[in-house]
């Protein structure tokens, strides 16, 4: 809910602004809406000698009750509030109906150029306070793990990404994850030696998104068991297991990685059998019991222990383009998987209000929330720019139309399009919760 709040604000900031910038007189200002009644509000006392010119005192502040967005009533637009009595109303110089066309272009557009600034600022706010540390494919010399569909489609444990159509792979993100799923064809190094192409089978990212949703990730670094130490009294202490030793064979069985040795100990579990370390670059076996639940009774090393970890800082300075690169890339990405979203499987996929809230974390942590927050501020930028009546978008549509042909469209069509399009917003909202609400019970 803080991150929505903020998100909204921001965006309806954008407008007021603009709207303050060019004498436009702003009637209310709302986190949140309020039909019917509103938590709180404050109408600041009027000036003496306004002369009618617009001041932030014409604005009503308020907070409304419902959570699904906020609004700014600008004075002489048709908008959500369908105040069609004030357009019957003769044009004052202080409403936004008065305004040039570049003018009103620049009110509609700013509420979606703040949200992408806001994504810029908290991107280059982060790589500021925390830099930037991950672990390059090419690092992870153990490889990657595969799902069962990215096995059935040509990928295997321990395949090395390299380029996705050509592009370079650099580590794991998010990004460069759609980038392979949203590609025709993924080289690979596989075994440490060959070169291979994987080709994407069109429409495989749905497939991927099922398996995700299950809790089942299309592709994870390869985890080394490295023994980082050991239980009392269990399986791993009894044998003799040292701390730094890497567990690479049980039973005989080669285990590159966690799951493969998980797999192991399950098929073991209540017997003793052979554990094959490697320790001081020398080979040792030794025998170890492996209690009911599939326990050998040792703590792992962490990855980052394991892998070389690169560790970028940012200064104040150079935060600055980092955060506009990452804002840039986050909206290119989006905007590439739109596409899908035209698809059977991607209407199926979309999500409202329960799907937002699941991408953030369990546990409260800052950096994380920060992370998605700007996510959904580059997500709302490029949903309110779509050309659809009844959002920013729509507005700047027809604002191009006047630019380019001298022509106004009346005010009886523009009703008419706001009407469609809030309908069209209205069913689009109670699909997307509707799903959510469908894959919570169903699914």
């Amino acid at each position: 809910m803080l991150a929505f709040a903020i998100l909204v604000i921001v965006h309806e900031f954008g407008h007021y602004l603009f709207s303050r910038i060019f004498g436009v007189r702003v009637e209310k200002f709302y986190l949140f809406f309020n039909p019917w009644f509103t938590l709180f509000k404050y109408k600041p006392k009027k000036k003496e000698g306004d002369n009618g010119k617009a001041s932030w005192r014409d604005t009503e502040y308020g907070i409304g009750w419902l959570p699904l967005g906020g609004y700014c009533k600008i004075a002489g637009m048709i908008d959500e509030s369908m105040d069609k009595e004030q357009m019957k109303q003769p044009v004052q110089p202080w409403e936004f109906r008065s305004k040039p066309a570049w003018q009103r272009l620049l009110i509609m557009v700013g509420g979606v150029l703040f949200n992408f600034v806001l994504a810029i600022i908290i991107y280059a706010g982060m790589v500021y306070a925390w830099g930037e540390q991950y672990i390059t494919f090419c690092d992870a010399t153990d490889g990657m793990e595969y799902c069962e569909s990215a096995h059935r489609i040509g990928f295997k444990d321990g395949d090395i990404p390299l380029a996705a159509d050509g592009d370079e792979l650099s580590y794991l993100t998010g990004d460069e994850l759609m980038k392979m799923l949203g590609a025709h064809t993924v080289t690979v190094l596989r075994n440490n030696a060959d070169t291979v192409a994987i080709a994407i089978p069109e429409n495989y990212i749905f497939e991927a998104n099922k398996e995700a949703e299950a809790g089942i990730p299309f592709m994870m670094y390869r985890y080394p068991v490295v023994v980082a130490d050991v239980q009392p009294g269990m399986g791993a202490e009894k044998a003799g297991l040292q701390k730094l030793d890497k567990i690479v064979a049980v039973d005989s069985v080669m285990t590159v990685g966690y799951t493969e040795f998980k797999q192991q100990l399950d098929r073991h579990a209540g017997k003793e059998t052979s554990i094959t370390v490697l320790r001081d670059g020398k080979t040792v076996t030794v025998d170890a019991e492996i209690d009911g639940s599939g326990k050998l009774g040792i703590l792992l090393a962490p990855i980052t222990e394991i892998y070389k970890t690169t560790t970028k800082d940012y200064s104040l300075f150079a935060s600055i383009p980092r955060g506009v690169s990452l804002g840039v890339e986050k909206l290119s990405s989006y905007v590439s998987q739109m596409k899908y979203v035209f698809t059977s499987d991607g209407v199926q996929q979309l999500g409202g209000f329960g799907a937002i809230g699941s991408i953030f974390p369990e546990k409260w942590n800052w950096e994380q929330f920060w992370s998605v927050t700007a996510f959904l501020s580059v997500i709302l930028a490029f949903m309110n720019i779509l050309p659809i009546p009844a959002l920013d978008g729509g507005h700047v549509l027809f604002l191009l139309y006047e630019i380019i042909t001298r022509r106004q469209p009346s005010e009886k069509f523009m009703e008419n399009a706001q009407i469609i399009g809030m309908a069209f917003l209205f069913l689009l909202l109670i699909y997307a919760n509707g799903n959510d609400i469908y894959r919570f019970f169903f699914k």
